[in-house]
């Protein structure tokens, strides 16, 4: 793959999930009939107000920065002879909970790299219950003995684009480490399974296959796995509802809405299908959110897709332009690009740019 595809490709799943998320950000909580009556009979057309501005982003993007974080940090790691990428997830998400909890950035924290220095993530966006405790101390939850077992909902899902974009390995591998690192706040196998199936998603989509194909060699994968069948049935869903009628938020309706509460599998669904349907990426973010489910999952995980489908060129420039986050979604973006390109000339078990490993370092 030419690298300038692969760091449009990165670029566009990051900015892609963070404008979904952003776009459903105002419509959480709110059924489709409280969504028209608020938006008007269209529902939400472009981006709106949350948290006092537009294209405020939730604890979905702050996770998922720090997802690729943590993914930099594992490959700069594997020089020391250390090569456990869950252990290096689980210390990136904790490093998300302390902006949840301090009051910014801690300037001795020398291990911290450039990250966690971002002032503008000291900031509680509507951050999902189990990611608070899962991630509330030192143990690492695995899929032995996982983080909340009984928590289904999307949000471990709507960090977990990141895993995909590791193009270099082979799909089962980025379904496991995606499954793992889903365990340590979300233990229900529907919510594991679900953040596993999108990195897997993402990653045939980065590599070029069309979303149909990539779908198919998720659901190949997932066949093998205990507990699959919510997130089978799901993308299976999904896929038949491209064939009956027209795209509308009433086809989006059925898919989102779990009958006893949030459901990953459901969220993951609507993404696909709106993904599949979507004329330009502002009509497929649209669809993902005009529905009584969960809006900002939904808008988060399609935006994904059609950003790793179609690259940052595709994206709504005006949408982007107002983006919070956006200047350090890109500085990430293109430091996973290049480590996952230029990783040896970076770094090594000998030498490396000191740069590089304030920005990451190996502790």
């Amino acid at each position: 793959m030419e690298q300038q595809d692969f760091r449009g490709r990165v670029r566009g799943t990051l900015l892609g999930s963070a404008l979904g998320d952003a776009l459903g950000a105002p419509l959480a909580g709110l059924t489709l009939d409280g969504i028209r009556e608020a938006h008007g009979p269209d529902g939400l057309t472009a981006p709106a107000p949350a948290d006092g501005r537009r294209g405020r982003v939730t604890a979905a993007t702050q996770l998922t920065l720090f997802t690729v974080d943590g993914l930099i940090r594992a490959h700069v790691r594997r020089d020391t002879g250390a090569w456990h990428p869950p252990t290096d997830l689980h210390r990136a998400y904790l490093r998300w909970a302390a902006t949840q909890n301090d009051w910014g950035p801690d300037e001795r924290r020398k291990d911290n790299g450039w990250l966690a220095q971002e002032e503008w993530l000291y900031a509680r966006r509507s951050p999902d219950r189990a990611c608070l405790t899962g991630f509330a101390d030192e143990a690492v939850g695995t899929l032995d003995q996982p983080k909340n077992p009984a928590a289904r909902d999307a949000a471990a899902a709507a960090r977990s684009a990141p895993f995909g974009l590791l193009v270099g390995w082979e799909p089962a591998l980025v379904l496991q480490l995606a499954v793992e690192c889903a365990a340590q706040s979300h233990g229900h196998p529907t919510a594991s399974l679900s953040a596993g199936a999108l990195a897997v998603i993402v990653h045939g989509l980065t590599r070029g296959d069309s979303l149909d194909s990539a779908v198919q060699r998720t659901l190949g994968l997932l066949g093998a796995r205990p507990g699959h069948q919510p997130v089978t049935d799901a993308l299976q869903r999904g896929l038949s509802a491209v064939t009956q009628g027209s795209p509308g938020p009433g086809a989006v309706e059925t898919l989102g809405r779990a009958a006893d509460g949030p459901d990953a599998a459901d969220a993951l669904a609507v993404a696909v299908y709106c993904a599949l349907v979507a004329e330009d990426v502002a009509h497929g973010l649209r669809l993902a959110v005009n529905h009584g489910g969960d809006s900002t999952a939904a808008g988060a995980l399609c935006g994904a897709l059609l950003g790793a489908l179609h690259g940052e060129t595709a994206l709504p420039a005006a949408w982007l332009a107002e983006l919070e986050g956006r200047a350090t979604l890109l500085e990430i973006a293109d430091d996973f690009a290049l480590e996952m390109t230029q990783g040896p000339s970076l770094h090594s078990p000998t030498e490396a740019s000191p740069g590089w490993l304030a920005r990451y370092p190996r502790g």
